[in-house]
């Protein structure tokens, strides 16, 4: 059998549901199996996740829609210094513990890395969200309530202040 022959044949094979396929021709011979069992279903796979997400009601668009490839690049350059504060989780974003009580940091506020600095709910879990960095609060990027997606920047933070 020429190669070109052997290589269409295998094509067919991988897309056919065969478990096992054998060929014999004259000296050649060739058995190709494959892990796959017709009929067969795959037991499901249990992923147990780091934190809880919450699922949203209704798709969120982007918080700023990218057209003007300069303004980016300008909003780039003057938070150059500056490093960021994300959300690990999706969810709600909170100031404070609860509505009486004052936010856990303000603008210009100074923190440390470990400082809890807002929480997110999600799924009817309030977390506590923890500074990884250190220095002065230069920009609060979300609103209270509002809801925050998995890696989202959520504080500005000048470490040199």
């Amino acid at each position: 059998m020429d190669p070109k022959q052997l290589n269409e044949l295998l094509r067919l094979i991988k897309k056919l549901d065969f478990a096992e396929f054998k060929m014999a021709e004259g000296d050649f011979s060739m058995t190709v199996r494959s892990e796959y069992k017709p009929g067969h279903i795959p037991a499901p796979q249990i992923v147990s996740m780091a934190a809880p997400a919450a699922p949203l009601a209704a798709p969120v668009a982007a918080a700023v829609p990218v057209t003007d490839v300069s303004a980016v690049t300008e909003a780039e350059e003057s938070t150059g210094n500056l490093l960021e504060i994300r959300s690990p989780i999706v969810g709600t974003f909170y100031r404070a513990a609860s509505p009486d009580k004052p936010p856990y940091v303000k603008v210009g506020d100074s923190i440390a890395a470990g400082d809890v600095v807002c929480i997110v709910e999600a799924m009817k879990l309030f977390n506590e969200i923890e500074s990884e960095v250190s220095g002065k609060i230069v920009k609060v990027l979300i609103e209270e309530a509002k809801p925050v997606e998995y890696d989202q920047v959520l504080y500005l933070v000048d470490p040199n202040a």
